[in-house]
């Protein structure tokens, strides 16, 4: 079964009951993690239950493709549905996995299999897709908005409401990984005590400085032609788990800010002005950076470089090279461009 936009929701809130499998996947690691939890959650709600929960290795499964089934058809000694989970599921395990849905095990036992970005050829996303008694799941990196309404909903959850610049400002800085933003999000409710109202300023006093989740640091190294800043800031997000295409994002982002004042200007508006019309605001103490970023680039050059950043996803998504050099060398070409 393949499911897609609110029909993973709907899934996840009331999964089918034919389905038996899950293989929840995408280039948010955090996204998988998260659904894959809430899935196992209506299965067994004590995920740490050791009579009810098995947890296997894909390389255990490919060594014994039967286990997979086995630890299926398991009876809990406490009663209750079985639930088995697998991490980190690659192409390993899809013999097994065919062999299951082809010959279900007995019993109501429930298999969650967490995987990294399957290409649609993928057997076992293929698989997953193709079977009645299957679902599969995908988790792509969200967009501001889509992340934006997740995060008012966690937010809801501590009791908290936050302004549209706050939202909009969090939701830029958080992009990329799910389970990150719910962290930022636990954080900020601590921060906030009796406080239910919140602002940009009490957002920024909290997670402004933190530059360990902003996937746009690589933009702003970019864009000032910094090639050193550029090779640490693409360091620390790739040892950090970032996805390329979060990072290609979060710099698309910073340039249509840059386009969008730079466009004013051309228009006869102030360069204070036009700075301060941007939507979320610009962080006060990257104001000065990003003025001088507002010279730097003309115009003409900053829908060049927008225009190279969006061929650089499209190319992420459809190419066999590896995913973080394509990222790299876009970013890349825009620092030259900069120092051009």
């Amino acid at each position: 079964m393949k499911l897609q936009g609110r029909g993973v929701d709907a899934f996840l809130r009331k999964p089918d009951p034919a389905v038996r499998v899950a293989v929840i996947f995408g280039p948010d690691a955090g996204l998988v993690r998260e659904r894959a939890e809430t899935l196992g959650k209506l299965i067994c709600p004590d995920l740490t239950d050791p009579f009810r929960v098995a947890e296997l290795a894909a390389a255990d499964i490919a060594r014994d493709p039967a286990r997979l089934s086995d630890e299926a058809a398991a009876i809990p000694f406490t009663g209750g549905r079985r639930l088995v989970r697998v991490r980190d599921a690659d192409e390993g395990v899809a013999a097994a996995l065919a062999a299951l849905l082809e010959d279900p095990p007995p019993g109501d036992g429930f298999i969650v299999l967490e995987a990294g970005d399957l290409g649609p050829r993928s057997k076992l996303r293929v698989l997953a897709e193709a079977a009645a008694n299957a679902a599969a799941l995908p988790c792509y990196v969200e967009d501001e908005q889509s992340l934006g309404d997740a995060l008012a909903e966690m937010l809801r959850g501590h009791g908290l409401l936050l302004d549209h610049d706050g939202l909009a400002f969090l939701s830029g800085q958080l992009v990329g990984d799910r389970r990150v933003a719910r962290g930022e999000i636990d954080k900020l409710a601590l921060y906030a005590g009796e406080q239910k109202r919140l602002t940009l300023e009490d957002v920024q006093a909290c997670v402004g400085d933190s530059a360990s989740l902003d996937p746009s640091a690589a933009a702003w190294a970019a864009a000032d032609g910094d090639f050193r800043g550029l090779d640490r800031a693409l360091g620390r997000l790739y040892g950090e788990g970032t996805q390329p295409v979060a990072i290609l994002r979060a710099a698309q982002r910073h340039y249509q800010r840059l386009q969008t004042a730079a466009s004013a200007m051309a228009a006869g508006t102030s360069a204070d002005a036009a700075l301060a019309a941007l939507k979320p605001p610009v962080f006060f103490k990257e104001k000065p950076r990003f003025s001088n970023q507002l010279r730097r680039w003309p115009l003409p050059t900053l829908k060049a470089a927008m225009q190279r950043l969006i061929d650089a996803e499209a190319e992420v998504k459809r190419s066999h090279m590896p995913v973080e050099t394509l990222c790299a060398r876009a970013l890349f070409q825009l620092a030259s461009m900069a120092r051009r």
